[in-house]
């Protein structure tokens, strides 16, 4: 079969790590028989730089137009100034946006063998199997308005957090499904005691529980299931939430695997997640951001970027088995042994793929 797929190295590590997952692609093309046609665009800081913009109309028709688009990172301390007129992460939002990938999966699994790189007790990190499921295309980072005036001689600064029905239902749908094919379980996270559109996000939570009787709902105060990420991982399953609670729950969550490095991501439009037949659109990540600090070191982790082509394969190319051949394969060779810095080894980012290569 053959498949286009957008690449968008970004900033920082992403070229690297980018660089890499893309070898673990090719091993799979020729192992089963595909073609993977790759298209790179600049997207985030580097197209500012180029382009003046973080994300131009060619590069988002060029996205539109693939199977899938595989992420690296973006932003970095050369893009940070709070009063330009252009960010790369405006960019990461206008690309969520313009693709429709209204549904973030997390999956934040714990490997036997990187307990001991967590910083929580042993005991705490057994049989932890959680899916954060993170509404991405409403909520605080795209309400409006959002604006900085002046006010009564006060600079003030106004950002909206807002709902519609659809974008609440759509999202506890999909956890709802997910959710059957593992322990069926959703937690539905909110702040309903303080906020208006989480009062509306627990009405819609319980209605779709109604219609879905073979899964169990509870629903948890944002900051309760923070803290339950720390001290009881194991007995949650599919956490399903807005889009800034799960950005900070997910970061959170991502200490029990030992590294933000090791954590892959899918963002799916209604398409990917057979709401629609349009399309089969997703957007693939790691979950850590550029890393400046270690970009042009070649010691970045790749596994987040690798897991998350393994996603890729399964959500936008519907290729279960080549997707379950890359996660085996990271799963082996960290059994193995082989570590970056991040998870108490000395690897280089290419040497561990090189080891994940072998395993495939």
């Amino acid at each position: 079969m053959k498949f286009n797929i957008t690449l968008l190295p970004g900033d920082g590590i992403g070229p690297e790590v980018v660089g890499e997952a893309v070898r673990v692609l090719d091993v799979i093309a020729s192992k089963f028989g595909h073609i993977f046609n790759y298209n790179e665009r600049l997207m985030g800081g580097c197209s500012i730089d180029k382009y003046g913009s973080s994300l131009t109309d060619e590069t988002l028709a060029d996205c539109k137009a693939s199977d899938a688009v595989l992420l690296g990172a973006v932003g970095g301390p050369k893009w940070d100034d709070p009063n330009a007129k252009d960010r790369p992460e405006r960019g990461l939002l206008a690309l969520r946006k313009g693709l429709g990938v209204f549904a973030n999966l997390r999956p934040v699994k714990v490997h036997p063998a990187l307990i001991d790189s967590s910083p929580l007790k042993p005991e705490k990190l057994k049989d932890v199997d959680i899916l954060v499921v993170r509404e991405l295309t409403g909520g605080l980072y795209f309400g409006q308005p959002k604006m900085r005036e002046m006010k009564d001689g006060r600079e003030r600064a106004v950002d909206t957090l807002e709902y519609y029905d659809y974008e609440i239902c759509r999202v506890m749908e999909l956890a709802f499904n997910l959710a059957r094919g593992r322990k069926k379980k959703v937690t539905s996270v909110d702040k309903a005691n303080v906020l208006e559109s989480s009062r509306l996000w627990r009405q819609l939570a319980t209605q779709v529980g109604r219609d879905n009787p073979d899964v169990e709902l509870e629903h948890m105060l944002v900051d309760t299931a923070a803290m339950k990420l720390i001290t009881g991982p194991a007995w949650m399953d599919v956490i399903v939430t807005e889009n800034m609670f799960g950005d900070i729950l997910t970061d959170e969550a991502s200490v029990l695997a030992g590294s933000m490095g090791m954590l892959p991501s899918a963002s799916l439009s209604e398409a990917g997640v057979g709401l629609s037949h349009d399309t089969r659109m997703g957007l693939y990540e790691p979950i850590h951001g550029s890393a400046p600090d270690i970009a042009g070191k070649g010691i970045a982790n790749p596994i987040g970027t690798i897991l998350s082509c393994a996603l890729l394969l399964r959500y936008s190319l519907k290729l279960e088995a080549e997707a379950m051949s890359i996660e085996n394969a990271v799963g082996e060779t960290i059994t193995a042994g082989a570590r970056t810095a991040d998870i108490g080894g000395k690897l280089t980012t290419r040497q561990m793929t090189d080891e994940i290569i072998k395993h495939i």
